[in-house]
């Protein structure tokens, strides 16, 4: 069998190299998922203004309002159906939702189907996505939860760059419709092929809590239970929430306006392009460091240090922005770096937290309030465009990334490093999670 055999002839192990061969398969389904969301990132701003005359940046940045909220609730009920189904099934029945997508976004006769098509890429993302990262996770095991997270988001958001980019210079020489969107029906077809031949990772998780050397919480870890701790009871998993949130509000934001405020300016469909596309890339090329950098340092150093980052590269969008391409061209750069430092380190910050009985949930009410992000993001961006202009949501921005760098830095308490990891293993631990003081 191409996913490696019967899961019966060798026994389970935890690790990358031990589950190399499944960890691999997934990256490769990772690549696809960004990719299908990745068609967005520089044309269909410009298909509400220029193919379906679109006059208010808020009605613009509908979809991506859509795609976010979509996102996020699927994220949420991601977590609490891992309970009644497999990772596997659920990763089959977000790429069965996601094939019309490509289709919609191409042919759409009106502007309701591109936000229906965000619709159904929301589910899609928020299925593939969380179980693709949940089953990283499961295969490696404690020690290497930085390094997986940085793989798997590495994958995802170098196809979104590398779409982005493909999709800038297609609709340059064919239009904004229908071929930039049409690579995506490639995307849905690899995924979902290989969706089939990879293995659920159950007994992988039933190892891990065979080996915990955390007793199993004595508290309530019901689905209402998990959201609240999360979102709000934990402190620092009340950290890693809002900073997901500013993170991709900041992605939700440039998404809309960065095609928006370029093309203002005067650049044309191949430079919103490459600005488009350089920001996800050094975001996915960079979590492959950052991740493993996460393992070793700790995840609160990155995660501070990243949001800071990312709000210097809205600076940078305004002070340059009599010259365009240079202002795009740095600010991708920042914010790419920023966000790299970030990304894999909040989602092991997570599952450092959490016990494995329920973690799964605790991760999908994270990205619940991360995914939020994009719909925040689009919501706040039109409100002030609509108000303003586009120069002023670049600066509300920078504003409120800074002060999630600073809540990041006041909340995260830090359990995550290979140093700590080892040190807890010999350390009493209360009964519900917290780290030894």
């Amino acid at each position: 069998m191409i996913a490696g055999g019967d899961s019966h002839a060798r026994p389970v192990r935890l690790g990358l190299r031990e589950n190399w061969l499944q960890f691999t398969f997934l990256v490769v389904v990772n690549v696809c998922v960004g990719g299908l969301v990745g068609l967005e990132r520089t044309t269909v701003p410009l298909i509400g203004t220029q193919v379906f005359g679109l006059t208010s940046d808020l009605a613009v940045f509908a979809f991506i309002i859509a795609f976010g909220v979509t996102k996020a609730l699927t994220n949420l009920a991601a977590g609490a159906l891992t309970a009644r189904f497999t990772r596997k099934q659920l990763l089959l029945t977000g790429w069965a939702l996601g094939v019309p997508v490509p289709f919609m976004l191409a042919w759409a006769p009106s502007w309701w189907w591109i936000i229906g098509a965000n619709v159904l890429l929301g589910l899609n993302q928020g299925l593939t996505w969380s179980m693709t990262v949940n089953m990283k996770i499961d295969l490696v095991g404690p020690q290497r939860r930085g390094l997986a997270t940085g793989l798997n988001e590495a994958a995802g958001y170098v196809a979104v760059g590398a779409t982005a980019l493909l999709t800038g210079y297609l609709a340059t020489s064919y239009g904004l419709r229908p071929v930039p969107e049409l690579i995506g029906v490639v995307f849905v077809a690899a995924g979902l092929g290989l969706s089939l031949v990879v293995r659920d990772t159950a007994a992988h998780v039933a190892l891990e809590l065979a080996q915990h050397h955390t007793p199993k919480p004595a508290e309530r870890t019901g689905f209402w239970a998990i959201f609240t701790r999360t979102t709000w009871r934990d402190r620092s998993l009340r950290g890693a929430s809002q900073a997901g949130l500013v993170n991709n509000l900041n992605d939700g934001l440039t998404w809309g306006v960065f095609p928006l405020l370029f093309t203002e300016y005067g650049l044309g469909l191949a430079a919103v392009g490459l600005i488009k596309g350089l920001y996800p890339l050094l975001w996915g090329l960079g979590q492959i460091p950052t991740g493993h950098l996460a393992d070793r340092i700790g995840r609160k150093p990155l995660i501070v240090t990243g949001m800071f980052v990312q709000s210097f590269g809205f600076v940078l969008a305004l002070t340059l922005l009599a010259w365009p391409l240079l202002a795009g061209i740095t600010s991708a750069i920042a914010l790419g770096i920023g966000t790299a430092m970030v990304y894999p380190a909040l989602i092991a910050s997570i599952s450092d937290h959490a016990h494995p009985t329920w973690r799964a949930n605790a991760l999908g009410t994270y990205r619940f309030w991360r995914d939020i992000g994009y719909a925040a993001g689009a919501l706040v961006a039109g409100i002030i465009a609509d108000a303003l202009n586009l120069e002023a949501t670049v600066v509300a921005a920078a504003v409120l990334t800074a002060l999630s760098g600073l809540l990041a830095a006041y909340w995260i308490t830090e359990r995550g490093t290979v140093t700590t990891y080892l040190a807890e293993k010999n350390s009493p631990s209360d009964a519900t999670g917290e780290p030894p003081r």
